[in-house]
């Protein structure tokens, strides 16, 4: 696997030294580098890199006016590089995959690779595992059923509570209260109709706790309780909006709009 790769800085030595860094991982390719925001936004749109090393301080359009300037499509993995700490909060909230400060730190390079390695090949797992019951439905439409019932049994072993601690203080959370979660570099926000709180965990960890006949992800970066979808929105691109029941909007990429067609009859 070749983990495609788009360099952004304003400075030229940081691409330079990044590149020479990046020498050293086999699997990643560096696919093009950019100057600018909008140049980024240009190459990111047309060339869909999986990796994005991308500098926070440039003039113009920043970093985070970068992620946001690719959401319309599915945006690739974003590591912020930059000199300044005081960016870190911003940087998970935007789902990076990590945040490196310059210098970069050779270790940290190598830990922040082994993460990208880690969530690109959880997505292709995802991805080939409905692939797979697509077709067994198929041709093999009692086997299908078979394992969906199977399914249904091991839906017992998934949490109907869960213990979050956050600002010093431990909330039980009924799950069927959950609305939605996003995920902010380790950490999950988890929203219900009322409150939202903040969780130390990965999403593919947090994912085996819940029961996927009722949480889904629909994004990247987001998992809905789809027993609290109200409303099905188009939107662009392929792309939708699902309504909660507290009136709150989840995007739902174009990756996983065969989530959405289960609410369609």
């Amino acid at each position: 696997m070749t983990i495609r790769t788009i360099l952004v800085d304003d400075e030229k030595l940081a691409i330079q030294g990044l590149e020479l860094r990046l020498a050293a991982f086999d699997d990643v390719e560096i696919i093009g580098t950019c100057a600018n925001g909008r140049e980024a936004i240009r190459k990111i749109k047309t060339e869909k890199p999986d990796l994005v090393f991308l500098d926070i301080q440039m003039p113009g359009f920043d970093g985070f006016s970068v992620v946001k300037g690719v959401m319309e499509i599915e945006p690739p993995l974003f590591v912020f590089v930059t000199a300044y700490e005081e960016h870190a909060i911003r940087a998970f909230e935007a789902n990076a995959v990590n945040y490196l400060m310059k210098p970069v730190d050779a270790d940290k390079l190598a830990d922040t690779i082994e993460r990208v390695r880690t969530r690109i090949a959880e997505k292709k797992s995802a991805e080939e595992a409905e692939k797979l019951m697509t077709v067994l439905s198929e041709v093999a439409p009692e086997k299908a059923e078979e394992m969906a019932e199977s399914d249904g049994e091991a839906a017992e072993r998934f949490e109907r509570l869960i213990n979050i601690k956050d600002r010093g203080q431990i909330f039980r959370v009924e799950v069927d209260t959950i609305e939605h979660i996003e995920a902010a570099g380790d950490y999950m926000c988890i929203y219900t109709g009322d409150n939202s709180l903040i969780l130390r965990e990965t999403m593919k960890d947090l994912e085996r706790r819940l029961d996927p006949r009722k949480f889904q992800r629909v994004h990247r970066s987001t998992i809905v309780n789809l027993d609290l979808v109200r409303q099905v929105r188009p939107h662009t691109n392929g792309e939708c909006f699902l309504v909660l029941e507290s009136g709150a909007e989840v995007k739902v990429s174009r990756s996983y709009r065969d989530v959405v067609a289960r609410f369609v009859h």
